[in-house]
């Protein structure tokens, strides 16, 4: 049932992100990465293609999402995403799809995507989600089971899950085949090398004391 209900999801935000452009549009109907010419350090825009006389409809499914990931210790949650390595046939097609399994009471911490808008539907759990602007305004919506949110790009967000005992499941849709994450306290504490102490000091208004054990948190 759940796998049955994670396709049916995905469906939706396919749909969803054929609305919402980011990545250049691609010159031919499909370029199914060639993922031995490809590589997790490639620093250019996707990756070459495959002959199209090679192309099988197994570069445009995969089971990646099916199942869940190993909760982490830190925040308590685990991102799944898709790849070119495990869905070749999204290369260049501007999109990325995610699934984010949120321990009970954890927290996906404040973070940004710069190169994706991003569309999240909830399959379980209960989930407090929220955005804020230049403005320094905070949107926030309880979400359940069903409900859908959109994260504007660029925007710093965050999820909750409110539920004390149950795990919280909820699929996403970006709008860039490299939407890119960056997270709010690493980057203000986890940099490398080390931000300046006396920035971290005027900045957040702490001690020495404070920042590195701050750091060592962050380092699990």
């Amino acid at each position: 049932m759940e796998t049955s209900t994670i396709v049916f999801s995905m469906s939706v935000l396919v749909v969803l992100l054929g609305l919402v452009g980011s990545d250049p549009d691609p010159l031919q109907d499909y370029c199914v990465a060639d993922t031995k010419k490809g590589t997790r350090e490639s620093f250019y825009n996707g990756v070459p293609c495959i002959n199209p006389q090679n192309v099988d409809v197994s570069h445009f499914a995969t089971s990646a999402l099916s199942k869940a990931g190993k909760i982490g210790i830190v925040f308590g949650f685990n991102a799944t995403l898709t790849t070119i390595f495990n869905l070749p046939g999204m290369n260049t097609q501007g999109l990325t799809m995610a699934r984010i399994d949120i321990g009970p009471n954890s927290l996906v911490s404040p973070h940004s995507h710069p190169r994706a808008s991003e569309v999240a539907i909830l399959l379980k759990g209960s989930l407090l989600v929220g955005f804020i602007n230049t403005s320094n305004h905070l949107f926030t919506q309880k979400l359940r089971p069903g409900d859908s949110f959109v994260f504007p790009k660029g925007m710093i967000h965050f999820l909750y899950n409110t539920d004390s005992k149950v795990q919280a499941l909820a699929l996403f849709g970006l709008s860039s085949q490299n939407p890119g994450v960056q997270m709010a306290s690493p980057a203000a504490f986890a940099t490398c090398p080390t931000m300046p102490d006396e920035v971290s000091k005027k900045l957040f208004q702490i001690n020495d004391q404070d920042g590195t054990r701050i750091r060592t948190s962050l380092e699990g």
